[in-house]
């Protein structure tokens, strides 16, 4: 930054000095031609008056002097027939009409002109006008002189006196600017050092101390937040690490020690393959069951589009009537649209509907239901079957855990619930389980009403 603003403050140097030069070359000329322009009007004056003094020009351009005094670092003399003859009363910073080369130079001019010159005080820039008077055979010349190089002194001053006020300046703010980018950074470096110990330690549960509402605070929010996703990260993949490991050892086993007990005899062999096809159908379903699990915790599980809630009660009732022979219902159907993923909550009242059918028999009724709740949507699956004990109603969603006795043949790994959860949390909502009026269950899927932007 200090680069930044020394460049910005040289090159506002450069253009005010050569800005300042240009103006100063123009009000130099500007100046001599103002000093022709009132020598001719001091003419016209003095033949319109007629006087004596118009019949000599040494004493016409001695009276000129005496009216128009110079202005500072400019000096008017005057010449006659060759020689210097007059100068102003104020003293010039040197002597010019004693310099015979110059004079020599100047007596010669026939007309007005403007030109350069070195004197002891430097450069100068002059103008040269002649003079005639009737009456008088002289030819003089009046010569207007102005030091240029103590007219630009006074702009070197004024550059150098802005260069040093803009080194102070440019000094200060360094100062005060290392000053505060130290307590501003250190902040940042209290983040970098905490995020540095925790990745020596590998702690995910340690978080940083946010303090103010600055950009800082707002680095270490999001740092907060980048911990809390990667500590929930490595939870998801714990848990399915440990919830693999606990499931599938059983089967393996089970698989392992009747390949390792199976004999020649056909019946044997083909009752040892039915049986470890069986298990390693289980499997499938349980990895399958683990990985929905595990991808509800992470973003892009949903696909959000347009769902027709009448249109999703009666379309998974439908599909449920392949799962058992039961008294199959609509209880109620809501007639609004929702921003919600149709597949995940299709998945989710098939998992119900699947639940339903294990712990009911034939003549049992399930029945499947959609509608408005204010702000909220609802959809559920009731049965008649046996119920949920009160004190199992909040421990049959955690995962692995199986409910009562089931009249269906195939044993669940106790998944199905926790993916119910999983899908309705991923939409915002939540799921419950109370009694349904046939005297069941009642699982109800309860998430925001939101429109598809």
């Amino acid at each position: 930054m200090l680069l930044v603003a020394g460049l910005a403050l040289s090159v506002s140097i450069f253009a005010t000095w050569t800005l300042l030069w240009v103006r100063l070359n123009d009000r130099v000329n500007a100046e001599l031609a103002n000093e022709a322009e009132k020598l001719r009007k001091y003419t016209a004056e003095v033949q319109s008056r007629g006087g004596r003094e118009h019949d000599d020009v040494s004493r016409f351009l001695a009276d000129y002097l005496a009216l128009n005094a110079p202005d500072r670092w400019e000096t008017f003399f005057t010449i006659v027939d060759g020689a210097a003859d007059k100068i102003t009363a104020v003293a010039p910073p040197t002597r010019l009409d004693t310099d015979e080369d110059l004079v020599r130079r100047l007596a010669a001019a026939d007309r007005p002109r403007t030109d350069w010159g070195e004197s002891a005080e430097g450069t100068v820039r002059y103008a040269v006008i002649p003079v005639t008077v009737a009456g008088d055979p002289r030819r003089g010349h009046l010569v207007v002189a102005v030091f240029y190089d103590r007219e630009r002194e006074e702009i070197v001053d004024a550059i150098r006196a802005l260069a040093l006020t803009g080194a102070a300046a440019l000094l200060l703010a360094g100062t005060a600017g290392w000053l505060v980018a130290g307590r501003v950074l250190a902040p940042v470096r209290l983040v970098r050092q905490a995020a540095e110990r925790i990745s020596d330690s590998s702690d995910l549960t340690r978080r940083l101390d946010v303090v103010g509402g600055d950009d800082v605070a707002a680095l270490a929010k999001t740092f907060n937040h980048m911990l809390d996703r990667l500590e929930r990260a490595f939870a998801v993949q714990r848990h399915f690490v440990d919830d693999a490991g606990h499931e599938l050892r059983t089967p393996i086993t089970v698989i392992r020690g009747h390949l390792e007990l199976m004999g020649d005899d056909p019946d044997d062999r083909a009752q040892t393959l039915a049986l470890v096809t069986d298990e390693l159908d289980r499997m499938n379903r349980i990895v399958d069951d683990l990985l929905t699990l595990a991808k509800s915790e992470q973003p892009g599980f949903l696909s959000i589009e347009e769902v027709e809630l009448a249109d999703l009660t009666v379309s998974v009732v439908a599909k449920a009537r392949a799962l058992g022979t039961r008294r199959w219902r609509v209880e109620e159907v809501a007639e609004a649209r929702v921003a919600a993923d149709r597949q995940r909550l299709t998945q989710a009242l098939m998992q119900l509907v699947a639940n339903a059918v294990r712990h009911t028999g034939e003549d049992d009724v399930i029945a499947v239901g959609s509608a408005v709740r204010g702000r909220d949507v609802e959809l559920w699956v009731s049965d008649s079957g046996p119920g949920v004990r009160p004190a199992d109603r909040e421990r049959i969603f955690d995962r692995f855990v199986r409910g009562g006795p089931r009249s269906g043949s195939q044993e669940g790994a106790g998944l199905g619930l926790a993916i119910v959860r999983s899908i309705a949390r991923a939409h915002g909502g939540d799921v419950r389980v109370g009694d349904a009026a046939t005297g069941g269950a009642r699982f109800v899927i309860t998430i925001p009403m939101l429109e598809v932007g």
